[in-house]
């Protein structure tokens, strides 16, 4: 993987995040986890690059994501393996299953120590900058409740920043 500058990224985020989907993986290569994820920020903020990110409580990831100041968003294209892989990793956890190996993917680390795939098309190095949580008395459009309830607690939204960014 080549390293480039972040600003130099063409991608449409709406189609990379919202179609594509990514992974969110932290850890690093002897302990990790990683889920995907189909919702998602990037943009500027703070006069820096930076991505969010919502995560639920009860995932798995969510555990490693705590543990550590850094997270890797790595995208792996729209193949038909890539489409496998984010299906697997959306739908087992962890907990249960040694992700990498069940979805074919092979774990490499960042400069970050964290875990990113040889199979990535695109990983964003990012470092946590700020927590907080989606509320339900903060919901101005009520229809958002639809998306919590009986579909799994609210979610933790990391803002972090976007410290490298590899292509291949």
């Amino acid at each position: 993987m080549e390293k480039i500058d972040v600003t130099t990224l063409h991608d449409n985020v709406f189609t990379t995040i919202g179609k594509e989907w990514m992974l969110v993986a932290a850890g690093n290569e002897e302990k990790f986890n990683m889920m995907t994820a189909s919702w998602g920020c990037l943009g500027w903020l703070w006069n820096r690059p930076v991505a969010i990110v919502y995560i639920r409580p009860e995932r798995y990831t969510h555990e490693f994501i705590e543990a550590n100041d850094t997270m890797n968003l790595v995208f792996l294209g729209n193949s038909e393996e890539a489409r496998k892989a984010y299906a697997f990793c959306g739908a087992k956890s962890g907990r249960d299953f040694d992700k990498a190996k069940e979805a074919h993917l092979t774990p490499v680390a960042t400069e970050n120590g964290c875990v990113t795939f040889d199979e990535a098309r695109l990983t964003l190095t990012c470092r946590k900058l700020y927590k907080t949580q989606i509320r339900p008395e903060e919901m101005l459009d009520k229809s958002i409740e639809q998306w919590y309830g009986a579909k799994g607690g609210l979610h933790d939204v990391y803002v972090v920043e976007i410290l490298d960014a590899y292509k291949k």
